[in-house]
């Protein structure tokens, strides 16, 4: 079976609205499955450079699917593997939210596999 690794990443800078208020960061971030295809997320690495918590939020279709807290000037990585497949037509961002008022710059890197 043949499979094509697929990356959302990228250094972005970001303006809180809340924690309960998650953003998209750049268009950059955003895969949708082709036709014919399937894929799976296969980890998250982040980094962040705020002195606040953050957490990036990776959706499917424009819902929450994932949370990844990562902590203040810190980083996370998260092994995903084989968690579930994302059909052909499949819309996948990563998004951001922090505290209200917080600025800085985060660093994410999604890995992705198509098959």
């Amino acid at each position: 079976m043949h499979s094509t690794p697929r990356f959302l990443q990228g250094v972005f800078p970001f303006e809180g609205k809340g924690l309960d208020r998650p953003a998209p960061l750049g268009p950059e971030l955003s895969y949708v499955v082709p036709d014919g295809s399937s894929a799976q997320a296969v980890y998250f690495r982040g980094g962040n450079a705020a002195a606040e918590l953050v957490c990036a939020v990776l959706t499917r279709d424009g819902h929450p699917m994932r949370y990844f807290p990562i902590g203040a000037k810190s980083d996370v990585h998260v092994s995903l593997r084989v968690v579930e497949d994302l059909p052909a037509g499949t819309n996948v961002e990563l998004w951001l939210a922090a505290p209200a008022g917080v600025t800085g710059t985060v660093i994410v890197d999604l890995g992705l596999v198509e098959v």
